[in-house]
């Protein structure tokens, strides 16, 4: 893709706010409650493709200027979010993603300036207060107000300084303590290990509103060491501007909206969730061993404005649409820097959360190609993660219609000769199919399933014909009389 198809820029949330008003998809809400009003209205458009995005303004009990904003990824402004022309369909943009910083990592490190607009509003001692600003409960039944959906943290492994930049749901618990759900091998939570084991504190920098695109790629799955601030800048094709916070040293954009800066102590717990999962479930039950982060310092722009983006239950929302777009593309690298042939398609659904539910097409060069292209994606860097279901199919098949997907796996996959069952494989605390038995010790897993939807291969040539148009002939068609269905 070449860069001038990368037409759209921004440097900040306020300027994908201005991109997003000009293309008609940013809608201003006054006056909504954030114990219920903020979640319900997010859940509506979150569930709709083009749905637009929502800046939540005068929210009762709360200063005017203190601001929320959520369902930033749908209709356009998904193509601007990364950087696109919003002519690209999804797969179109996850297929520039792969060509344009994927299929060669591009990383470029970040640039450490003196200050920035996050200094606006400095806030330290006693006079810090979380409590200042509208954290939204998201669903209904949560157990708490979570101010870190959309938000990341910045945290520094102790052996050797490499910093990561990681996504870890955050709830309010007073006026100066947060707590940081990190799941067991993230990154964030081998950091945290590191120190603790140490009897040290965790030093903590917790960015909840700011650049989208640096929340999506620290939402990916990069390698451990590598600092996601710089995978953000290889997205952009410019450095991301960094402070080091005066408390931590730990570096931030310093274009960022809200800061909370601080410490993870080892005797600090709280009792955190439950939360609505990615999965559609309260899945997690409230735990009482949550580590906390003791909140020394505040930094935050004049009116500034926390992202809120919420898990929706019971299908696709904007965490599994952009996932699907980002994951898609890295798992492609994964399959061909495995040394996998003729990719020709990979899709990570957003009804399985572009995690559970995953297909490949392939063009198919020898016998196996299906089941070695099934078995490394679903154990890869980029879907090992809770992945539940890979589907292989002939490079005929559209990837992302699960409806030709599902007729692949009618006609052309025999249950009991082209499934296997991979057990014991990594999943997530949120999987709602955990037994009570397993999830209470701990030592969770799940299975996956490899399905084979591909001709046989070894008699692929006397597969029987299909009697669908070829790509040309239904070019053809729609060409000719697409007009009819208008």
């Amino acid at each position: 893709m070449s860069n001038v198809d990368q037409a759209v820029d921004y440097d900040d949330l306020r300027g994908w706010m201005e991109q997003a008003d000009r293309l008609g998809e940013l809608k201003i809400v006054r006056g909504a409650s954030l114990e219920r009003d903020i979640g319900l209205a997010s859940e509506v458009v979150g569930r709709e493709d083009h749905g637009p995005a929502l800046l939540f303004d005068e929210i009762p009990g709360y200063a005017k200027g203190l601001r929320v904003l959520s369902n930033i990824f749908g209709g356009k402004r998904r193509n601007a979010t990364l950087g696109f022309a919003d002519h690209l369909s999804k797969v179109e943009l996850s297929e520039s993603c792969y060509e344009t910083f994927v299929k060669v990592a591009r990383r470029i490190e970040p640039q450490t300036v003196s200050t920035g607009p996050v200094f606006e509003n400095i806030i330290k001692g006693e006079e810090v207060d979380v409590l200042k600003f509208p954290a939204p409960i998201w669903h209904p039944a949560d157990g708490g107000r979570y101010i870190g959906t959309g938000c990341y943290s910045v945290t520094r492994d102790p052996d050797d300084g490499t910093i990561n930049v990681g996504c870890y749901r955050a709830m309010v618990i007073d006026s100066k303590t947060i707590t940081i759900l990190m799941i067991e091998g993230k990154h964030g939570q081998v950091h945290q290990k590191k120190y603790f084991d140490r009897g040290q504190p965790m030093p903590v920098a917790l960015v909840v509103g700011g650049d989208p695109l640096i929340f999506f790629a620290a939402g990916t799955e990069a390698p451990a060491g590598v600092n996601e601030f710089a995978v953000a800048g290889g997205m952009r094709g410019r450095a991301t501007h960094v402070v080091n916070g005066p408390i931590t040293g730990l570096p931030f954009p310093a274009a960022a909206e809200i800061v909370f800066e601080g410490y993870m102590h080892p005797q600090d717990f709280a009792q955190e969730g439950p939360f609505g999962e990615w999965t559609g479930y309260y899945a997690i039950a409230e735990e009482e061993g949550v580590h906390t982060l003791r909140v020394d310092a505040i930094y935050h722009r004049d009116d500034p404005i926390i992202l809120g983006v919420p898990p929706i239950g019971g299908g696709p929302d904007e965490m599994a649409r952009y996932r699907a777009v980002l994951r898609s593309a890295m798992v492609k690298q994964n399959l061909i820097a495995a040394g996998v042939p003729d990719v020709t398609g990979v899709w990570c659904h957003e009804v399985g959360a572009s995690r559970l539910f995953n297909v490949v097409s392939i063009r198919q060069r020898y016998m196996g190609h299906s089941i070695q292209a099934g078995l490394i994606a679903g154990q890869c860097g980029a879907a090992v993660y809770s992945n539940r279901f890979v589907v292989v199919v002939d490079e005929d098949i559209d990837v992302t219609n699960l409806e030709q997907v599902m007729w692949a796996i009618c006609t052309r996959c025999d249950p009991a000769t082209a499934i296997q069952v991979i057990h014991g494989t990594r999943t997530s605390p949120a999987d709602p199919r955990i037994p009570p038995e397993q999830r209470a010790t701990g030592n969770i897993s799940n299975s996956r399933a490899v399905i084979d939807a591909c001709r046989p291969y070894y008699w692929k040539d006397q597969f029987p014909k299909m009697n669908a148009l070829s790509p040309e002939d239904l070019a053809e068609a729609r060409s000719k009389f697409e007009y009819l269905l208008r």
